[in-house]
C-alpha cells in the first residue's frame, strides 16, 4: 500500500476480504481531516490489491460514524478556502466509493449520521445492527444536503420518503431503513461483524469479473445521478455557510 493509513482507519485482511474500521471511537468516528482523506484514498489503494475481492466497512466502538467533526465545521465557516477544499473532498469521496470495482458491505454498528450516513448508504450492501440508525442531519443544522442523500436516496427509496427524512434530519431506525430500501437487513449487534464478513466471503467466492462488472453496471445509475445532482447540491451547500442559520449553529457549537 503506497498510501499510509492513519490510526483513524484500520485495515485487516481475512483471506480475500478486507475489513476497514473507522477507528476514532472517542469522537464517534467523526470525519476528522485524516479520516476523510484516508476514506477518499483507500479505494484506489485496495484496487491495487490483487487478492482483494470484497470489503467490509464498519466503525469502532458504539458508532458507525457521527459524520463531520465540529472543529472542521467551524473552520469551513471561518475559512472560505478550507470550505472549498472540503466540498471538493466530499465530491472525491462520492466518486471513489461509487467508482470502486470492489463490492463494499457497510456493517452499521451504531449511529450513522451526516456524512457517516452518506458513506453507509453509498456502500453496495448495508447490514445494520439492532438499535442502530441512519440520519442525514444537514438541513436540520442549516446546510443543504449536498453530499449523498439528495443525489442518491431517490434511487433507493421513494422521493416522498427521501424528502421527509432529508428535510427533517430525523433518525431512521434500522428496521425502517430496511423497509425503505436504504439497508438490506437488521442483524443482532453481537453478530453484525460475523455476518458482514460471511457475506463478504460469499461474494468474494463468486467469479470476480461477473461480480465487479455487475456492480459497475448498476452503479452507472448512481454515478449518473451523482454527476447530475452533486455540482448544484455541493455549490448550494457551500452557500449555506453564508446564512444566518449557520451562524447560529456555529455559536451553539462554540458555547458547548
Amino acid at each position: 500500500m503506497t498510501f499510509t493509513l492513519p490510526p483513524e482507519l484500520t485495515l485487516e485482511s481475512d483471506g480475500p476480504v478486507r475489513i476497514l474500521t473507522m477507528n476514532n471511537p472517542e469522537q464517534l468516528n467523526a470525519f476528522t481531516d485524516p479520516l476523510h482523506l484516508a476514506v477518499e484514498h483507500v479505494w484506489a489503494e485496495l484496487a491495487q490489491d490483487p487478492e482483494c475481492r470484497a470489503v467490509v466497512l464498519t466503525g469502532a466502538g458504539r458508532a458507525f460514524s457521527a459524520g463531520g467533526n465540529i472543529p472542521g465545521f467551524i473552520r469551513d465557516y471561518e475559512d472560505p478556502e478550507h470550505r472549498r477544499a472540503s466540498l471538493r473532498k466530499a465530491r472525491r469521496l462520492v466518486d471513489e466509493m461509487l467508482g470502486t470495482h470492489l463490492p463494499v458491505i457497510a456493517a452499521v454498528n451504531g449511529p450513522a449520521v451526516g456524512l457517516g450516513c452518506s458513506v453507509a448508504t453509498m456502500s453496495d450492501l448495508v447490514l445494520m445492527a439492532e438499535g442502530s440508525y441512519l440520519a442525514d442531519t444537514h438541513v436540520s443544522i442549516g446546510l443543504v444536503a449536498g453530499d449523498g442523500g439528495a443525489a442518491l436516496w431517490p434511487l433507493m427509496t421513494s422521493i416522498l420518503k427521501a424528502k421527509e427524512y432529508l428535510f427533517t434530519g430525523a433518525r431512521i431506525p434500522a428496521e425502517e431503513a430496511v423497509a425503505m430500501g436504504l439497508a438490506n437487513r437488521v442483524v443482532p449487534a453481537d453478530k453484525l461483524r460475523e455476518e458482514a464478513v460471511a457475506l463478504a466471503h460469499r461474494i468474494a467466492a463468486l467469479p470476480p469479473q461477473a461480480v465487479q462488472e455487475t456492480k459497475r453496471a448498476i452503479n452507472l445509475h448512481l454515478q449518473q445521478a451523482a454527476n447530475t445532482v452533486l455540482p448544484f447540491a455541493l455549490a448550494a451547500e457551500g452557500e449555506s455557510f453564508g446564512t444566518e442559520d449557520i451562524r447560529k449553529t456555529i455559536e451553539g457549537f462554540r458555547s458547548r
